[in-house]
């Protein structure tokens, strides 16, 4: 189960990657009116999202298992997960956009639009992987 939990995680990361670069994209361009500006914060957080959420999902992995080593899984653990990770990345964006622009106020403006946004997403992205069996080898219902 090992191994398929990672090759699930990193499969989960590199999914959640792409969608929330998007979003972040789109975002910092609307906010800064500046489409290049919006896409280096874009590519700049890349590299650590994919990381930070790497190491999230192993976190929420261990802590969730049940005696029998099978992952439990409830729109309760979703939501908690989308707070957690919002939270490790809104920071991240914030600091990213702020050293891109030389500007803290608009690393916090991009930060903080991304909360509703990213939130979303994430949930939705959650309840996609639920679905999915890539990586596992039994749920518990």
């Amino acid at each position: 189960m090992k191994d398929q939990s990672r090759k699930r995680h990193l499969a989960k990361t590199i999914t959640w990657r792409i969608v929330g670069t998007l979003d972040t994209i789109l975002l910092s361009w609307l906010i800064t009116g500046n489409p290049w500006t919006g896409l280096k914060i874009g590519l700049a957080e890349v590299i650590t999202k994919m990381v930070l959420y790497y190491f999230h999902e192993r976190v929420w992995f261990k802590i969730n298992l049940s005696k029998k080593g099978i992952v439990r899984e409830s729109r309760k653990r979703h939501i908690a997960k989308t707070f957690t990770w919002r939270g490790v990345g809104t920071l991240d964006t914030m600091l990213l956009s702020w050293l891109v622009t030389g500007n803290p106020l608009t690393g916090l403006k991009i930060g903080l639009s991304e909360l509703l946004t990213k939130m979303i997403l994430y949930y939705l992205h959650e309840r996609v992987w639920y679905r999915i069996d890539f990586g596992l080898k039994s749920r518990a219902n």
